[in-house]
């Protein structure tokens, strides 16, 4: 009998294509600390593609805090949550991030895509319904491809299209609406008033992802129910560690008796090894600098209007970002690539968005702005984009007017 598995694997072949035209711009090695500026084959580059939107995976105080907890727990806690994996400093950290968020309870998970897959495959069973905004994160499809439930998606942060959706599930269904509160790629923010109504209506309940919204928005950078002032109104807050937080793993908040069944349901909880001590300690640290220096938020909307008027002004489509998160139009997947390469060999890092991740008439360099940068690198990361986009003859990009 003749396995199939090489054959199979053998049809990939795109990679190969693009590191033949020599355009591949994945698992680029970086030499340095996540910061503004990074190296590259021992070469400066300013980083314009990280999530560390608060600047902080780089501070002494955050550092220092891992190194303690290292030093009193060890690398690791060789167990999951569930057995012998529990902490103190772990039960610390819970008891914070459901202060932040304003939640009972939070419970913490190794990484943020562990959040997704565990609380979506378990909150609700096979007559019930998950509804999806159709740009959500991929661990959120992912974690509602493990449920039994009842998946539907709606037309993005289209709320007529949500309401039609909701109109069609039985009154005596559990239904959970799932979605990004600053979408990933887009860098729009979910019209949650207009959920929340429209879950009232419907007797929904509401999951907020806020991995990239916690620092960015809110009181305090608690995120998106925060900054509507909904936060009673959304039954979970889910949240990562990895971007503002400047560390790894990942956290969901609710009530309390719903954090309870998560912890004893949620599988990626329950069968994987628990958050490293240093990676705790790291988050704790990095929340009070969050909580007692508000002006890192401040600055890094200081340098999101900056850097979103010298590309408007330059005549680039950021489509209708309202975030940090800047996509600065191509519309073209092959050129995206080669601008991605020729930005690079200029000393800009960028992250190319290309189909089948968006359709390729809307494939995009995803622009993300820290708390650190100034504006003199906001300038020169502008200035070399206007130059390889007419190099390379974007045609996307809107005219000046």
């Amino acid at each position: 009998m003749v396995k199939k598995l090489h054959g199979k694997i053998a049809e990939f072949q795109v990679a190969n294509m693009l590191r033949e035209k020599g355009l591949y711009p994945y698992f680029r090695p970086i030499e340095s600390a996540q910061d503004t500026e990074v190296l590259i084959d021992g070469k400066r580059v300013l980083m314009f593609g990280s999530n560390s939107y608060l600047g902080l995976t780089n501070h002494p105080k955050i550092k220092e805090a891992s190194k303690k907890a290292i030093d009193k727990y060890g690398t690791g806690c060789a167990g999951s949550r569930f057995l012998n994996g529990t902490l103190d400093i772990h039960i610390e950290l819970e008891n914070r991030l459901a202060e932040y968020v304003g939640k009972e309870a939070a419970v913490l998970f190794s990484t943020g895509y562990q959040v997704n897959l565990g609380v979506l495959s378990c909150i609700t069973g096979r007559n019930d319904y998950l509804i999806l905004d159709e740009y959500d994160h991929a661990c959120i499809i992912d974690g509602s491809r493990l449920s039994f439930s009842k998946v539907l998606k709606y037309a993005h942060n289209d709320m007529d299209d949500l309401q039609r959706k909701l109109a069609l599930l039985p009154e005596e269904a559990v239904k959970v609406i799932a979605v990004d509160g600053i979408f990933s790629m887009e860098g729009d923010i979910v019209k949650l008033p207009q959920i929340v109504e429209l879950a009232d209506q419907y007797g929904a309940n509401i999951m907020i992802d806020d991995a990239h919204s916690l620092g960015v928005i809110g009181n305090k950078g608690a995120g998106t129910a925060s900054h509507f002032g909904l936060t009673d109104d959304v039954d979970l807050i889910m949240g990562t560690f990895s971007k503002s937080l400047a560390s790894l793993g990942g956290f969901i908040a609710a009530d309390k008796d719903t954090v309870d069944y998560i912890k004893h349901r949620g599988r990626s909880l329950m069968f994987s090894a628990s958050m490293t001590p240093g990676s705790v300690a790291s988050v704790l640290s990095a929340l009070e600098i969050m909580e007692s220096e508000p002006e890192r938020m401040q600055k890094l909307w200081d340098n999101t209007h900056y850097a979103m008027k010298l590309l408007l002004d330059e005549g680039f489509d950021l489509g209708p970002t309202e975030s940090p998160i800047l996509p600065i139009y191509v519309r073209d997947n092959e050129k995206t690539f080669l601008v991605t390469k020729q930005l690079q060999a200029a000393g800009i890092f960028v992250n190319p968005v290309v189909s089948p991740a968006v359709p390729s008439d809307s494939s995009l360099l995803r622009f993300s702005l820290m708390a650190t940068h100034t504006f003199e690198q906001i300038d020169e990361a502008v200035d070399k984009l206007a130059k390889v986009f007419k190099e390379v003859g974007v045609t996307s990009i809107k005219e000046k007017i």
